[in-house]
């Protein structure tokens, strides 16, 4: 069953990172007006409401509305990708296979919000004191950066195939 579904049964944790995006930005749209914050921990963290019409960092933010769909587009064709690459991995691939399904289930959670509300919701603010702000993100924006992260750690581990063989090691899951 493994080979035919390749690591399609990781998709819960898509479906888990979707539900805990969408049910966190619920939250917040309903409980804070427009970047009020509640500070969490003193000029460190804060929690705050914003809305991003662009892309990471607020790219192409300012424009006309095209870049909606534009993004919107990008975002299901690399959920596609995703999807199909995930399908064709390798039993000894589980880690490849955690980090494309952190990416899909952030991109398919910050999909939602640019097709239905026209923007993306941003909720968590990371600052030092008053003197610089990272740009908001939230749960969906914090899985696509794992998994992006645990994407480029994996080119680092070598060549996984020798190494399988060599060693004898295998994953069966």
């Amino acid at each position: 069953m493994t080979a035919r579904f390749g690591k399609l049964t990781w998709l819960w944790l898509s479906v888990l990172v979707i539900a805990a995006d969408q049910i966190t930005k619920h939250w917040f749209v309903a409980n804070l007006e427009m970047y009020e914050q509640i500070v969490v921990i003193p000029d460190l963290f804060s929690w705050t409401l914003a809305y991003n019409r662009g892309a990471a960092f607020s790219f192409l933010a300012n424009e006309g509305g095209w870049q909606r769909w534009f993004f919107a587009v990008i975002a299901f064709a690399v959920s596609a990708v995703l999807v199909v690459w995930l399908k064709r991995l390798k039993a000894n691939e589980t880690w490849l296979a955690i980090a494309l399904v952190l990416v899909l289930g952030g991109a398919i959670g910050n999909l939602y919000d640019r097709v239905v509300l026209g923007h993306v919701v941003d909720f968590i603010l990371v600052h030092w004191k008053t003197q610089w702000y990272f740009p908001a993100f939230n749960i969906a924006d914090s899985a696509i950066t794992l998994g992006a992260v645990m994407l480029a750690l994996d080119m680092f581990r070598g060549d996984k195939s020798t190494t399988s063989k060599v060693t004898g090691a295998q994953d069966n899951e």
